[in-house]
């Protein structure tokens, strides 16, 4: 583990915290056994066929960006991109509505998933928080919200799109 950060398994619930917050996750996958010894988490699995070893990867890679998340944090910039219509949006607390999409007299909305800090600048939109999962799932709410259907996708580009992940 790195310095500053510490893991606590509860039954199947793992906690990790850090500098930058706290990260749970309910880790109930039934052949696999978890449990933390000093610093370390431990995976065991009891049978030990191809299907435990991936599941014990995916497990690992979890940990991992639990890890990375309270240490550095996840960052996914946005893009506003727009032809004719200006786009504007607006976050409230737990979403967020793009208003004047290709003209449109409704706004459309996105879910904010979970405790993550979503801010406007300019053209940008930046999503990020500590949990990888929350993050990369709010920015595909957005980028989704303003899908276009019915319509060239080389002709009508208009949207907010995904452009960086940090």
């Amino acid at each position: 583990m790195p310095q500053g950060v510490s893991v606590r398994v509860n039954g199947r619930t793992v906690t990790v915290e850090g500098p930058k917050g706290t990260v749970s996750k309910d880790i109930n996958i039934p052949p696999l056994a978890i449990r933390s010894e000093g610093a370390s988490v431990i995976v065991e699995a009891t049978n030990l066929k191809l299907r435990e070893k991936a599941l014990i990867g995916t497990t690992l890679a979890h940990l991992g960006n639990m890890i990375t998340g309270v240490t550095k944090g996840f960052t996914y910039r946005l893009k506003m991109v727009y032809a004719h219509f200006p786009l504007s949006i607006k976050v409230d607390q737990n979403t967020v509505k793009i208003e004047n999409f290709i003209g449109e007299r409704a706004a459309r909305v996105a879910a904010i998933v979970g405790q993550v800090d979503v801010k406007v600048d300019g053209e940008d939109v930046v999503v990020s928080g500590v949990d990888k999962e929350a993050v990369s799932q709010t920015a595909a709410n957005i980028q989704k919200a303003t899908h276009i259907r019915q319509y060239d996708p080389r002709v009508f580009s208009d949207g907010v799109y995904i452009y960086a992940v940090e």
